[in-house]
């Protein structure tokens, strides 16, 4: 009969993979309690909880969370990165701890419900912010938007340009119509001779 304080953990762990968005398996072994504090630290402003626990229990979890697919990386010591929100800021958090502290390993992990791999991870670090991201979809949806009110305004520029063309082509054509002025100016003149 399991005891209560491992019942506990194994709750614990299950409750955080049912709770994360997603979720990070490193093997950290080689590092110091105080790379792992800085790290911990990295992971904060990136909304994602950095935890330890043991492989036995971690694997007790995933099996009742019905994520055996997990079962395969827990090997070795490993720490979980519980991440809430957006992934990508935590993926670029732990890719770039992991430059400087090459004892990291990042063994793969969970996005949603899916499985991903350390590779996956990877790309998904390569990733522009989502600010960035919704940027550049915004740019894409103006620039048509803005082809378009250019066309349009050059349609009726053109156009007003056009008409006045003509306006001024008609003008041109029709021949100067005599005033009534000169003609009854010349009428009694020429009725006198």
């Amino acid at each position: 009969m399991p005891r209560p304080e491992k019942t506990a953990v194994v709750e614990e762990i299950r409750t955080k993979l049912d709770g994360a968005d997603a979720a990070v398996l490193t093997e950290y072994r080689g590092l110091s309690v105080r790379a792992l504090a800085d790290l911990r630290g990295s992971l904060r402003p990136a909304n994602t909880e950095y935890k330890v626990f043991k492989n036995r229990l971690a694997r007790r979890a995933a099996e009742e969370a019905g994520l055996t697919d997990l079962l395969p990386l827990l090997e070795g010591p490993v720490a979980i990165a519980f991440v809430h929100g957006d992934a990508v800021p935590a993926a670029k958090a732990l890719r770039d701890f992991g430059r400087t502290n090459p004892e990291l390993v990042v063994k793969g992990g969970l996005l949603g419900p899916r499985l991903v791999t350390a590779a996956e991870l990877s790309e998904l670090a390569d990733i522009p912010p989502r600010d960035q991201l919704l940027a550049m979809l915004a740019g894409g949806f103006q620039a048509p938007l803005t082809k378009a009110a250019r066309l349009f305004q050059a349609f009726t520029r053109n156009f007003a340009y056009g008409v006045r063309a003509l306006i001024d082509q008609r003008a041109a054509d029709e021949p100067a119509a005599p005033t009534e002025t000169s003609e009854s100016s010349e009428s009694p003149s020429e009725s006198e001779e």
